[in-house]
């Protein structure tokens, strides 16, 4: 019998959740086949209303067909693999939206749904750390914790899905993040990486709330001009009167070093050599910090605050890369690299690693200082060297529809979905980093490609 588990009963209880919307899929890699183990590739693929989970003996060649095959799942908001292990697909609870549920290859070779399923309640980012998969977002705390005026201060809500056991429970206690970076505004936490024990993490400053420009007599409103007279905007740009909509502090970029699970009392560290560290896409903040292989964690900034209306939200700083060398918890004082100087000025909307020091970008057309700025082309960046390098082999920005949201890497190449309106069927790419060249391998006969990964049976 399946078993369901219910956030309420579980866990604290947020009112006035940020609204998200995702449509992200990461990977998480690194665990060890079992000798005479089951071990396939697993693609995630949707066809009409459903979606199916398709096995391959390859990535970089062949074709696999969702008609009349695969096993069939509901639709995911967000697709993670959990190393070679389990394969979840969350869901989170928004007008009903449906149960999380996850999956793993059995001894005889078969996708097997696992136990329990799960309500998921919003999330902007999420990550993995030590047997947890996280979620998290943030929004408006109870009542209680009205100030005179009756406006809500901001905390944190973490969601913890415990792997092994299919347990799961949010945050225990409350977890302010308004006045998190002692500037007065709030923030929302992007990417996850963790490293000896302990969790790297970018805040992003969001800007006051009605809460934060009260607080301390208004002492935090740099610009007044900027705070709302009436409410207004749609979906992720949304805003109610009396709050300052965005940070005042776009030429900065912070990490928050945690070393519980907890995420209580953070060591926080500072950089001015590049804007916060986050891909942006409406209401989702897209991870760009990561740990190279040797444990340098490379922090990468697109500087969407060039996007701002408002010029003294617009930050000044190219977009770039500053680093975390292994061992150490503050930034290399001696590293930075202006990505802008090597693209004409344009950036990207997001980043993986690959393997050694190489990382994937998903670059724009033009700068962001223009209009009608689409991700249309890959780069690969060598942290060591800062060398930026476009991808050859690639179809063109003029036939390309899509690509996949989270690549899969595997023997130091990455494996990304890529559409076209000239193809009936998203296909599979392998890019060698080493070279900057993609081939195109495995064809999905299906409608989109959502999650490439590995799942391997282990008992």
């Amino acid at each position: 019998m399946k078993r369901k588990l219910h956030l309420g009963l579980l866990g604290l209880s947020f009112m006035g959740l940020m609204t998200a919307c995702s449509e992200d899929y990461v990977n998480n890699n690194g665990g060890e086949n079992v000798d005479g183990s089951q071990s396939s590739f697993v693609v995630a693929a949707t066809l009409g209303e459903a979606n199916k989970l398709l096995k391959s003996d390859a990535l970089n060649s062949g074709t696999i067909s969702a008609n009349n095959a695969g096993k069939v799942t509901d639709l995911g908001t967000t697709w993670i693999y959990y190393q070679d292990k389990y394969l979840y697909r969350l869901v989170y609870n928004q007008g009903n939206a449906g149960l999380s549920s996850s999956y793993e290859m059995s001894q005889n070779g078969t996708i097997e749904e696992r136990d329990y399923s799960y309500e998921i309640p919003r999330f902007t980012s999420f990550g993995i750390y030590n047997n947890y998969i996280i979620t998290s977002s943030t929004g408006d705390l109870g009542s209680s914790y009205a100030d005179e005026n009756g406006y809500l201060p901001k905390g944190f809500l973490f969601s913890y899905l415990d792997v092994e056991s299919e347990n799961m429970r949010t945050n225990s206690q409350t977890i302010f993040s308004e006045n998190y970076l002692g500037n007065g505004e709030y923030v929302t936490l992007s990417g996850y990486v963790q490293r000896s024990g302990k969790v790297f993490t970018a805040p992003i400053p969001m800007g006051l709330s009605q809460y934060g420009v009260k607080a301390n007599d208004g002492a935090y409103v740099v610009y007044p001009e900027l705070v709302k007279t009436e409410s207004g905007g749609t979906s992720s740009s949304a805003y109610v009167e009396g709050e300052l909509q965005w940070t005042q502090h776009p030429n900065e970029a912070w990490i928050a070093i945690y070393d519980n699970i907890d995420f209580t009392s953070p060591k926080l560290i500072k950089t001015d050599k590049i804007s916060y560290a986050s891909g942006r896409y409406r209401s989702q903040y897209y991870q760009s910090i990561w740990a190279a292989d040797n444990g340098d964690i490379y922090v990468f900034s697109p500087s969407y605050a060039k996007t701002m209306t408002a010029e003294v939200q617009q930050t000044t700083l190219p977009a770039g890369v500053v680093r975390i060398k292994s061992g150490t918890e503050d930034f290399d004082a001696d590293y930075y690299c202006n990505l802008e100087a090597q693209t004409n000025g344009k950036s990207f909307l997001r980043c993986w690693h690959i393997a050694d020091d190489y990382f994937l970008m998903l670059m724009y057309d033009r700068p962001l200082t223009e209009t009608g700025f689409v991700a249309t082309e890959l780069a690969v960046f060598k942290g060591s060297t800062q060398k930026l390098t476009y991808v050859s082999g690639i179809p063109s920005a003029d036939v390309l529809s899509g690509f996949g949201t989270a690549p899969h890497s595997e023997d130091g190449k990455i494996y990304v979905s890529i559409a076209t309106t000239d193809a009936d069927q998203p296909a599979i790419y392998e890019v060698d980093p080493i070279t900057a060249t993609a081939t195109k391998g495995l064809v999905v006969e299906s409608d989109a490609v959502t999650a490439v990964g590995k799942l391997t049976y282990h008992n």
